[in-house]
């Protein structure tokens, strides 16, 4: 009996967006089982509540499923408030997958896995370089073009789209 390889992909995901979902895409592919984390981090303010932030991720990841996108690893997700290497103690993780947009990114993310080494030593974190497709996508960018009403259809779902509006109080056109 092979054991089961578990990893999280953990994140705010206020919204999620298509860098997001490139990373799961890639990602089920190196475990068993992904256990996509919507984190609660109310230090970063976030527009969406834990509870729509969740739905909107399983709904894009939902729709991934549909289009047969994925081919990899069991996916769930699951919101977290916890500190990230006791979510993964709880639920069995070995790895942290990361996305990586820019050379900016590598600092930070550098010192988080070392602390999360230090705290679970079982644990190994990957980072996955963002596509050239995605590099510079981020939840900020998508959150301030959207409030400046820009056009933010490229970088999200139609779902996560309507979701915005609504928030907004704006109405989304038809599509064509």
């Amino acid at each position: 009996m092979s054991r089961t390889r578990i990893g999280i992909y953990p994140g705010t995901f206020d919204p999620i967006h298509n860098g997001h979902l490139d990373v799961i895409r890639r990602a089920s592919h190196l475990v068993d089982r992904l256990i996509v984390a919507v984190a609660i981090n109310a230090g970063k303010d976030p527009l969406f509540t834990l509870e729509e932030r969740t739905r909107m991720v399983k709904a894009d990841i939902d729709a991934l499923l549909a289009a047969n996108a994925l081919n990899g690893a069991r996916i769930d997700v699951m919101p977290f408030q916890s500190l990230l290497m006791s979510f993964a103690q709880e639920n069995g993780a070995e790895i942290v997958i990361r996305g990586l947009r820019a050379v900016s990114d590598f600092e930070y993310e550098f010192q988080m896995a070392a602390n999360n080494k230090r705290i679970y030593p079982r644990i190994e974190t990957i980072f996955l370089m963002a596509s050239e497709t995605s590099q510079f996508i981020s939840s900020r960018f998508v959150k301030e073009i959207h409030a400046l009403g820009g056009d933010v259809s490229s970088f999200v779902s139609a779902a996560v789209l309507r979701t915005l509006n609504e928030k907004r109080g704006r109405a989304t056109p038809d599509a064509a």
